[in-house]
């Protein structure tokens, strides 16, 4: 390490903890991976918790002239948030957020997720005016650096346009808040070079009508390409220039800090339609025709893109059958109320009357139609990705033409596309700002492939810059990718007065060098992003980051995104007949395979449904395959596996009983630790064994029959030592299905049967399915060749069995059963209390979110999902044997527990030790819930 990197290690060491300062090389390659096709590796990538850390580390790097980089979700396209210097990134102390004026405005750290922010005004009919497509995993931050917008933000309602004010660090720690009078009084007399050079700016700028007239064209379409030079027109105050400078900076002026917004109504009435055009000239009249009425937003697709659809589950079947020639617009209208809504229909359709439509769906309100539409635009992007060569990246590019002339623009973009051999290209957008964007494959491999992208960019940077006196980036953000074209599209005046904003703000030049501003015309041909060919599993990622935000693990080791990153690279040496010396392979070992989860989750946000759990699960096949012989024998003697379990539950009961329970969990700790965490972490949530042992009811004539299929952990595990109800669950549900009228019928040999989900989680595919086709076959006969529902008490077993089903079978897991079976049959009177709900990893690939949630409001007063937990990192046995997962998952659970609160509910039985642990409440099985509810 150079020395002034180990002197900068050595002062943050003085402040930050060990654990978010990150050198290892490895692990700085897949933290310093993003969104984009670039590659940096940093030598340094840092965790902030406060404005104070961010303050000093600047100060620092500035010391010892050190770049530094700063990234929140790392979504990003276009190269801004990697680093090969030190790259700073936020934990989760950045997620606060302050509601003003009853929702009007809203206060937001740059660590909260655009979709959180929304969900936080809904109750008030409010969201912030930003919409990215990817604002379910895109964070504050990038946002408002990026000036992102999206499908129905327009110009209108971007970050730039509907910001109240912010508070930001400059690149020498200098703070302000331009929400406080003190703070701007305290920086006047800090930084006055500062906002005189921003006064004399904007003078000048007013003083130079063609740059004055060309800033304000520039921005009557969306652009982000190069500093929001509108603010030195659109504002005198030096503070509100400054402001709206920070918004599309990209990092490269200061820190923000905190972001306020003035919010926009979210309107609760919503309608889409479809309308087909034989041809895009056709369709970009229509487009106009439309800027004309008060629809929200217009989605144009053209033949190539609505080609690369047609067969997705769903879409309608004239797709097929469209020509290249065609195009499409996906319009949607908001309202008010109902007759509001469908006025604006009426007054949308009635614009395009005179247009000779080819096909159309038309306008509804019906929410699973409208999202199986706009499910056609959002999974272009995924499209081409999923069909794209091992080996080659996708480029989604981004550019706005002034709207009237859409039409010969996507002509000359096609004949771009013809010329340079990208036939698998597409275009689609947000028409109603002309804004485009063409997404095609491109490999990085050789020169060739090199000289062809680089000829292709510099003929669309002609086109959209110069022939239309476009805008090159429209909405993702100039970054690397875009910097070599700057002073193309602003000219020598417009990128000279962007230098010097840079300099007033940044005058070493420490922040995200060659970003925005770059004097190498071929950088945007360098530092890309190799995607080495690794395993099928794995191969059509694109790095996107959509993953992250549910990964369990996501604090404590890697996300997907960065498992795949290091997984890649090991693949790539292997191939290479490289050295791998570095502890590449051993840092994997426990960041990759030990601690994933591997519930899946990843594959729901992953637009092309990777599921990284899958290449864990084989990763550990070969990590456990010398276990097969035991693991076998627990198979084929289940019985007796579980009894032994059962004893040393009971054991463990006992040592309580003897020791205390603080003495046992040193104990515990203490042979852990010299077992190298061999030993299982015992809780002191832990159950003694089930003593009860489920039984089938006597027959009743004319009662409908369940086949009750109790897990193994609920078979093994009683009730926790804290529960208010000291019966098992297996007891619960037996008398819950007593309680609505059902005959329980239990399967054959009981105690040896298992879904196969340990072995899964192991990676022993085969030991698993042997196992779950000894149940289906159980259950088949149990449920005289499926004539009768089976429950499964747990959702896991129900998730698998399900998957693995080869007959007919109808298997429920709880929350499903009892609102699709037993509900009419019970009188569910809510409980008065606040209760807690865990969604499981199972229940949300089962699509059972909102019922879960609909069940438990049902039976309680009150009910509360605590937010920023989607898995709770049990994962089967993980709670055990790698405890800091399930810890690292659930960090934030304690802080949300209401007052008062004594009860969680869930339907996964190993999850609810884990979530009772870390929460300080019991939490058990919603059938508890159900069963006091319908006394």
């Amino acid at each position: 390490m150079e020395p002034r990197y180990q002197q900068l290690a050595e002062a943050l060491a003085g402040f930050l903890p060990a654990g978010r300062i990150i050198q290892d090389p490895s692990l700085c390659l897949a933290y310093g991976t993003d969104a984009s096709f670039y590659r940096l590796v940093p030598k340094m990538v840092l965790r902030l918790a406060s404005t104070d850390e961010v303050a000093r580390v600047l100060e620092l790097c500035r010391q010892h002239r050190i770049h530094c980089t700063f990234r929140a979700a790392g979504t990003s396209l276009s190269g801004q948030a990697v680093s090969d210097s030190v790259l700073i990134t936020l934990t989760d102390d950045w997620r606060r957020h302050k509601i003003i004026d009853n929702g009007h405005q809203i206060a937001l750290q740059p660590g909260v997720i655009g979709a959180d922010a929304n969900r936080y005004l809904a109750p008030f009919g409010r969201k912030i005016g930003p919409d990215p497509a990817s604002i379910n995993s895109c964070k504050i931050g990038g946002i408002a650096a990026n000036n992102a917008s999206g499908m129905c933000c327009g110009t209108a309602q971007n970050s730039y346009q509907t910001l109240h004010g912010l508070s930001l660090v400059l690149a020498d720690g200098t703070r302000l808040d331009t929400r406080d009078p003190a703070s701007r009084a305290r920086f006047a007399g800090q930084k006055p070079e500062l906002l005189a050079g921003l006064q004399r700016l904007s003078e000048e700028v007013r003083a130079n009508r063609e740059l004055c007239e060309r800033i304000r064209h520039k921005y009557r379409l969306k652009n982000t390409t190069g500093y929001s030079l509108n603010a030195l027109v659109d504002f005198e105050d030096p503070f509100d220039i400054l402001a709206h400078l920070m918004i599309g900076s990209e990092g490269t002026l200061g820190f923000m800090a905190e972001v306020s917004y003035h919010t926009v109504p979210d309107h609760p009435f919503k309608a889409s339609c479809l309308l087909v055009y034989p041809e895009i000239e056709t369709t970009c009249r229509a487009v106009t025709a439309l800027a004309g009425t008060e629809v929200a937003a217009v989605e144009l697709m053209d033949g190539r893109a609505l080609k690369s659809i047609a067969d997705k589950a769903g879409m309608p079947g004239f797709i097929r059958e469209l020509d290249l020639e065609a195009a499409a617009l996906l319009v949607e209208v908001h309202g008010a109320d109902e007759a509001e809504l469908l006025a604006k229909c009426d007054q949308a359709m009635a614009a395009v009357a005179g247009f000779e439509r080819r096909n159309e769906v038309p306008f509804t309100q019906d929410k699973t139609r409208c999202a199986t539409l706009w499910a056609m635009r959002k999974g272009m992007f995924p499209a081409v990705g999923a069909v794209r060569e091992t080996g080659t990246t996708v480029i989604i590019e981004d550019v706005a033409f002034p709207v009237e002339q859409l039409a010969p623009a996507v002509r000359r973009l096609t004949e771009l596309f013809d010329r340079f051999g990208y036939s698998e290209a597409i275009i689609f957008g947000h028409a109603l700002a002309g804004n485009l964007h063409f997404v095609f494959t491109q490999g990085f491999d050789s020169q060739a492939e090199l000289d062809r992208y680089g000829g292709f960019m510099d003929a669309v940077a002609q086109l959209v810059a110069v022939e239309y006196q476009g805008s090159l980036k429209a909405e993702h953000g100039t970054g690397r990718n875009m910097a070599p074209y700057v002073e193309l599209e602003w000219g020598q005046d417009g990128y000279a007065l962007m230098q010097q904003i840079k300099t007033l703000f940044d005058p070493d030049g420490i922040l995200n060098p060659g970003v925005i501003l770059n004097d190498d015309h071929q950088a945007h041909l360098k530092d890309l992003k190799p995607l080495p060919a690794a395993d099928a599993i794995v191969d059509k990622c694109i790095e996107c980051g959509f993953c992250e935000v549910v990964c369990p693990s996501r604090d404590l080791s890697l996300t997907p995104r960065q498992r795949i990153v290091l997984f890649r690279e090991l693949q790539r040496r292997a191939a290479k007949g490289e050295a791998t010396e570095d502890g590449l392979e051993q840092v994997f070992q426990y960041q990759g395979v030990d601690t994933c989860a591997a519930t899946g989750l990843c594959a729901q946000r992953c637009p092309v449904g990777i599921n990284t759990g899958d290449l864990v699960r084989q990763l550990r096949t070969a990590r456990y395959r010398k276990f097969e012989p035991i693991a076998r024998w627990t198979a084929d003697h289940f019985a007796a596996t579980t009894t032994l379990v059962g004893l040393g539950l009971n054991s463990a009961a006992l040592g309580r009983r003897l020791l205390g329970e603080r003495n046992l969990s040193k104990l515990n700790r203490g042979l852990r630790k010299a077992s190298k965490n061999k030993v299982p972490l015992w809780l002191p949530e832990t159950p003694a064994a089930n003593r009860h042992r489920p039984s089938a009811s006597s027959p009743h004539e004319g009662r409908p029959k369940v086949v009750y299929f109790p897990s193994c952990a609920s078979r093994t595990l009683g009730q926790s030592p804290g529960a208010k109800d000291g019966r098992s669950l297996t007891e619960v549900t037996q008398a819950v299905l007593e309680r609505a009228g059902f005959d329980v019928l239990l399967p054959a040999d009981l105690t040896s049967l298992c879904c196969g989900q340990p072995w899964q989680s192991k990676g022993m595919l085969a030991l698993a399915d042997d196992k779950a086709t000894e149940l289906e076959a159980k259950l088949w006969q149990a449920s005289e060749q499926g004539r009768w529902p089976v429950l499964m008490d747990t959702s896991p077993c129900a998730k698998r069995s399900r998957e693995q089903a080869g007959l007919p079978l109808a298997i429920f897991e709880p929350v499903q059963f009892i609102l699709e079976q037993a509900l009419d049959r019970l009188e569910l009177k809510p409980v008065q209390e606040t209760v807690l709900l865990h969604i499981t990893c199972s229940s949300r690939h089962l699509g059972l979110a909102d019922k879960m949630l609909e069940l438990a409001k049902r039976c309680a007063a009150r009910v509360v999902v605590p937010e920023h937990i989607d898995c709770c990192g049990f994962a089967g046995d993980k709670g055990f044997t790698t405890p800091e997962l399930n810890a690292s998952a659930l960090k934030p659970l304690r802080a949300q527990v209401p007052a008062g609160c004594t009860r969680g509910v869930s339907n996964s039985r190993t999850c609810e030790l884990g979530l009772s642990h870390h929460s300080g409440v019991n939490y058990e099985s919603i059938l508890y819930l159900v069963d006091e509810a319908s006394r």
